[in-house]
């Protein structure tokens, strides 16, 4: 039985509900538009138009982007797609917690649905701390009084003690999201006991978890082999002593993620055989695929993709799986020419119907529908970070502050 509350514990007619929920999106970076729409559809599909039908006062807060980073934007073009996916006008205020969206807010009639602006513009958005602590912020001081019940629809970000995530469920009755509680109740289902041989897909460019998850996988004999891809790639054939060239090695240290090298080189000496990485690579030429042999580093080009022998080599490993969990890209799958090894791999994943297999995190998700692959993966969920924790037996924080919400009169 679960330990937090649902939207069937509430009676949402004409009260105003806020919900958070995780709809950050691919931005595409020439046109600044939304790329994919995978996480926006479920959360309007299955939460946002449940509480309008019920005749809620919608007030939606969400988070699009990290400041400083190029997808960092505001949220009017998701109101649009939103309006779009339910067929009803979704208002749109450019202010998070300020005079305009506080009007706006009072504004709502029953049924109606308002998408307040990015709340990463709000600077201490992102800072960790506890319920308790976040209640006191801006945010939560402006939009609580207004508001009748918070309800977190965001797992994927359930992993962050961000004010959004947290601070609400302090003051105010909260319940799960649709989303956030079909993600609970499938994940924990799906990881229980996992059938052997176990794969893990460790790619995408986002590798500040691929050390935590690999030693956790290894360490309590959950996975029997990890495949490397996209910078997760590169990051671990640097450990191995492969020098990538300028531009990847500039990539890396960009990101910070050198500082993970010890632990790798710990952890491939600990499980050798364990952990593959690609014999050969594909980079960019002038916008132009060029595959190289690892023997063949360091390079002057950018690293865009894993090569057909590492193709060859993870789709054996793949359909001989009885359980697999994708997490992250092959390469830069965007562009056609670079996404053979995402699209291949993928497909050998979903060729092995005797396997279960578990993809999550945004570019994962755009990747599988992108190729056509959605429903012939077990289960795909939102999350990315989340996910990980999660699988890792941690505790998210999300979660946990719904578990310990306001015991404040139900509505």
């Amino acid at each position: 039985m679960a330990n937090y509350k649902t939207l069937d514990d509430f009676d949402v007619k004409n009260k105003f509900v806020l919900v958070r929920v995780d709809i950050n999106s691919e931005i595409n970076p020439e046109t600044k538009n939304v790329a994919s729409d995978v996480r926006i559809r479920v959360h309007a599909e299955r939460t946002i138009r449940e509480l309008s039908d019920k005749g809620a006062k919608v007030v939606v807060l969400a988070h699009q982007g990290r400041r400083g980073d190029p997808d960092f934007t505001s949220l009017e073009q998701h109101a649009t797609i939103i309006s779009k996916i339910l067929n009803k006008p979704v208002n749109f205020v450019d202010d998070v917690f300020g005079e305009k969206a506080k009007n706006a807010i009072k504004d709502l009639q029953s049924g109606q649905i308002l998408l307040l602006d990015n709340v990463r513009s709000f600077s201490n958005e992102t800072k960790e701390g506890t319920p308790i602590q976040h209640s006191s912020t801006e945010l939560v001081q402006n939009l609580a009084p207004l508001m009748d019940l918070f309800v977190n629809d965001a797992f994927a970000a359930a992993h962050r003690a961000h004010v959004s995530i947290v601070g609400f469920t302090a003051v105010l009755p909260s319940a799960a999201g649709r989303v956030m509680e079909r993600e609970l109740v499938s994940l924990s289902k799906a990881v229980g006991e996992a059938a052997h041989p176990c794969v893990y897909i460790v790619g995408g460019a986002k590798s500040d978890d691929a050390l935590d998850i690999s030693k956790h996988v290894l360490t309590k004999g959950i996975a029997d082999y990890i495949l490397t891809g996209g910078v997760t790639a590169q990051l671990f054939l640097t450990a191995q002593g492969y020098d990538l060239g300028k531009p990847n090695m500039s990539l890396i240290n960009q990101k910070d993620f050198a500082k993970f090298i010890p632990g790798i080189k710990e952890l491939l000496k600990k499980y050798p055989g364990k952990i593959i990485v690609p014999q050969d690579l594909a980079i960019t030429v002038d916008g132009v695929r060029k595959e190289i042999n690892i023997s063949d580093l360091p390079t002057e080009y950018p690293i865009f993709d894993i090569g057909t022998k590492a193709i060859e080599d993870y789709s054996k490993i793949v359909a001989l799986a009885k359980s697999i969990e994708i997490s992250g890209p092959m390469g830069v799958y965007e562009k056609p020419e670079f996404a053979i090894g995402t699209s291949k791999v993928f497909q050998a994943v979903a060729d092995n119907t005797n396997a279960f297999s578990l993809a999550g995190g945004g570019h994962t998700i755009s990747s599988i529908h992108k190729f056509g692959l959605s429903k012939k993966i077990s289960y795909v969920s939102t999350a990315g970070g989340a996910l990980v924790e999660f699988l890792m037996g941690k505790k998210l924080p999300g979660v946990a502050a719904l578990e310990t919400a306001s015991t404040s009169k139900l509505i």
